[in-house]
């Protein structure tokens, strides 16, 4: 037997190695998981990871599969996980994964399982989803048949999402694997089968025991999909988005008075989201596509005269960023400072956007979005998601205005990465005074004139403007 012939020669010349040093020490072995669901997909890249079973020990294997490569001059490396039985071996392109079959079982209070050997069959059970369970056997006369004891192939062909065993077990056992069924139908444009999907509804308070840092790590590969807005309408519809990110969820919703309705923000929001997702793979700017209108329903009113109105989202939801980027396990330094700086500024393009664009409000913007500033009109373009197409065209091509002019005033005045032409320490010697609350106020002074087209972006004129004003400035706030 061989394997199909469409896998590449090096992975078929690694798989060959693995199953001939299985061989030698008697072990029946498998290659199960990803690498076989993504070749059937058209999937599978140069560089992979392999999931291989074996009915022993993984780890003795791992071992001996190591040193052979290393004695035919592959460079590789060796990592064991002792405590859950398993080892790695890495070749520059290949990630290989060992472990001897086995079956697990589970208290309802915990995730960790309780793990013993088992035989093939166990392992196939406690498999996630069908199209995960799909066998290559790596046994030197069976070299490349295919096991599929669920019907994972059909459900490839289907597009469907569907455990092997019932899935409230399933997700019972390890209820993470309803944030790795959303992820997957994500990613790869599935649906859930009803019953899973029913079952993830039924269960979704579980995921309260499993990790932040697990359902971030899920959540992240669900915005990096093609099409994020799939996974997360899941994550909304199954109930699992309410479980950790409540405030997306009060996104939804349509309120009308006197015949006047908004528009729903949270399917408005999921619509950004594709929009930043089709130019741009940016985790974080999708992830500000997902803050940019978080605080709307707590400033939610209804004016007689305008309709419903939202004003100071845009400060309110900036403000919300830390708390919830802390509370889901986001990163707290740069990229939360960036979603953060996006979501303030997400209403000023927008603001700009006339036939009378002052280079002051450019300045302006240029210099509170700083190297953010096309990430920004990134997602202000994306925010434009009105099914009229003239309004459409219409905030597109004033966009394109306030861009053109964004980078005449660039090159004119060079507020990008902005720093004050005068330092602290020339201040001082210059007029005398020691360092004291009022050098920042000067500084201040300074920055605003530049940023008001008072006085150009240089240091002669910031000097000479200094030494004729800062007499006025006495007494100042800091």
């Amino acid at each position: 037997m061989e394997f199909p012939h469409d896998i590449p020669i090096a992975h078929q010349k690694l798989l060959k190695e693995i199953s001939l040093q299985a061989n030698q020490l008697g072990q029946d072995i498998f290659l199960v998981g990803g690498y076989v669901r993504d070749f059937y997909l058209n999937r599978v890249q140069k560089e992979v990871d392999m999931d291989v079973v074996t009915l022993g020990s993984g780890i003795n294997l791992a071992k001996k599969v190591h040193q052979s490569l290393r004695r035919k001059g592959m460079k590789t490396s060796f990592s064991l996980f002792k405590q859950f039985g398993t080892a790695q071996v890495k070749t520059p392109s290949v990630e290989l994964e060992f472990i001897g079959a086995r079956k697990e079982s589970y208290r309802y209070d915990s995730r960790k399982p309780l793990v013993e050997d088992g035989t093939l069959e166990d392992d196939q059970n406690r498999r996630d989803f069908t199209i995960n369970s799909l066998y290559w056997d790596l046994n030197k006369d069976r070299l490349g048949v295919l096991n599929d004891p669920f019907g994972g192939l059909t459900d490839l062909k289907k597009g469907l999402i569907r455990t092997p065993i019932e899935p409230i077990k399933t997700f019972s056992d390890d209820p993470l694997r309803m944030m790795r069924a959303v992820r997957f139908a994500s990613q790869l444009d599935f649906e859930l089968c009803p019953k899973t999907k029913k079952a993830i509804q039924k269960m979704a308070s579980r995921l309260e025991i499993v990790s932040k840092e697990r359902i971030l790590d899920e959540l992240n590969k669900i915005l990096k999909s093609p099409i994020p807005s799939v996974g997360f309408a899941l994550l909304f519809t199954t109930g699992l988005l309410a479980q950790f990110f409540p405030e997306m969820v009060a996104l939804h919703g349509i309120k009308e008075r006197n015949g006047l309705r908004h528009k729903d923000n949270f399917w408005h929001t999921l619509q950004v989201l594709d929009n930043v997702a089709s130019v741009s793979d940016s985790l974080w700017l999708r992830w500000a596509a997902i803050m940019h209108d978080i605080a709307k329903p707590p400033t939610q009113r209804f004016d007689d005269g305008h309709g419903w109105t939202f004003h100071g989202h845009d400060a309110l939801g900036a403000k919300w960023v830390p708390r919830i980027f802390r509370r889901i396990g986001l990163p707290m330094g740069e990229r939360m400072r960036y979603v953060q700086n996006l979501v303030r500024l997400h209403l000023r393009p927008i603001a700009l956007v006339s036939d009378h664009v002052s280079d002051s409000a450019v300045r302006r913007l240029i210099f509170e979005a700083d190297n953010d500033i096309e990430d920004l009109m990134i997602l202000c373009r994306a925010d434009i998601t009105s099914k009229n197409e003239f309004k459409v065209r219409k905030f597109m091509m004033n966009f394109e205005r306030v861009e053109k002019k964004i980078i005449e005033v660039e090159e004119k005045d060079r507020i990008r990465n902005w720093k004050n032409p005068l330092t602290g320490y020339e201040i001082m010697k210059a007029l005398d005074i020691p360092p004291s609350k009022q050098i920042g106020i000067i500084k201040d002074n300074i920055k605003e004139a530049i940023l008001n087209g008072d006085i150009p972006n240089e240091y002669s004129a910031a000097f000479s403007y200094m030494i004729n004003h800062h007499q006025d400035w006495i007494g100042q706030e800091a």
